[in-house]
Formats: structure tokens, sequence, C-alpha cells
């Protein structure tokens, strides 16, 4: 297929959300403001900056930075396009948010796409977001994991959604009070039980990896 920045070019057989069955949902992606109160000389919480989408595609640029394949990378979306090629920020919310990222790594071409949230932002966040997990996986060791996870990006025709709770995923009860340190040593415990080396499955890891995507945007709200 041929991978356009304008409009949004979705990968052939990956499942759409938006629908009666799968609504989408209120993201709660954004950036948190501190101001500096002088008289206490302590630094004071401001609330959270909306998202825009120029956040957002800095966020995922970022990443693709972090992977070296930013020359490769295509952000598609239905926001018209800059001169460079990228989205502009400021645009009336198309009816359709979705968001792919496309890019090429050790000559094989790859993508991920999200359209699980009701503004474009919020998509692109999410994407950077699972990019950003997938990474963390690597510097504890998991090189072949991450290999194997963005192969089967480029190849499973399935949405990287998790149908599961992120609680039930990572293992919480539903009342109990998480905070992101148990949510990240859980994540680490599960990691290590669905390692392929101990008898882990692939399609478990890509639930795991979303389930803490999840959680982070949860918990930082």
């Amino acid at each position: 297929m041929n991978e356009t920045r304008y409009p949004l070019c979705w990968p052939d057989g990956w499942k759409r959300v938006g629908d009666e069955r799968r609504p989408r949902k209120r993201a709660q992606f954004g950036r948190s403001e501190t101001r500096y109160d002088a008289a206490q000389n302590a630094r004071m919480y401001a609330g959270r900056q909306r998202l825009t989408v120029q956040m957002a595609v800095e966020r995922v640029l970022g990443e693709m930075r972090s992977l070296g394949v930013a020359a490769s990378a295509i952000i598609s979306t239905n926001v018209r396009t800059r001169n460079d090629g990228l989205p502009y920020s400021g645009e009336k919310e198309p009816a359709d948010p979705g968001a792919a990222v496309y890019w090429k790594k050790s000559g094989k071409q790859q993508c991920m796409a999200i359209d699980r949230y009701d503004r474009v932002a919020d998509n692109l966040a999410a994407i950077a977001a699972t990019l950003e997990a997938l990474r963390a996986i690597e510097r504890h060791g998991g090189g072949a994991i991450l290999d194997r996870a963005f192969q089967g990006f480029a190849q499973l025709p399935a949405a990287i959604v998790t149908q599961r709770a992120w609680r039930d995923v990572l293992g919480f009860h539903p009342e109990t009070k998480v905070t992101v340190e148990m949510m990240e040593n859980a994540f680490r415990a599960k990691a290590k039980e669905r390692h392929s080396d101990k008898g882990g499955d692939d399609d478990l890891m890509r639930e795991l990896i979303e389930a803490r995507s999840a959680a982070r945007i949860e918990l930082a709200s």
C-alpha cells in the first residue's frame, strides 16, 4: 500500500474503533504544568495543559529518533499537512481522528495505528507512549522481544488495543489504589513471565505493553 500523510492511511485489515460496540474514549494525555511561588519558595501544581497536535507529533518524532528511524517516518492522519509534511495544529477535529505511523527498520516496513481516542492528538500520543513502552523492554534486555513485537505490528491484521482492562492484565483488583511504582513493578514481573524463553507468547506480550500504556495515561491524570 502507498502510505499517505493526508488523508489517513489505515493499515489493511486492522480493526477500527468508533462504532456503537466500541466507542472512542476521551483521553487524559497532556502535560502537567507547574508554576513557581516565590513567596513560599516552592513549585505549585497548576493543572494540565491540553495536548495539541503539534505537541503529540513532537512526542512521536522523539520516539522515532530514539529508534533511529526518524528519516523514514510517515505520520498519517486526517489533518491537513504543512509544507514539511507534518499535520497542522489547531485544525478542526476530523470525523475520523485515527492516526498511523509508518517507518522502515532493518529494511522492513513497519507501522503502528491507534484510533481508540476521540482526538487526533491523543491517538498520536498513544502511539508515542506505546513506542516508549516497547523501548523500555529493550532497555531491560528484551531486544529480541522488541524485534518480534515490531515484526508483529508489520504483519498481523489486528489493532494494537487490548480487550481487557489494564488492571486485569497487570493483576490488580479493580478497587486497589495503584501507584505508578506498583504498576511498573507488576509490568516488569509479567514481562519476565511472558518472555519467549519461558514459554511466553508474543500476543500476550503486546497486550501487556498496551496495558502499561493505558495505565500510565490513567495514573497520570
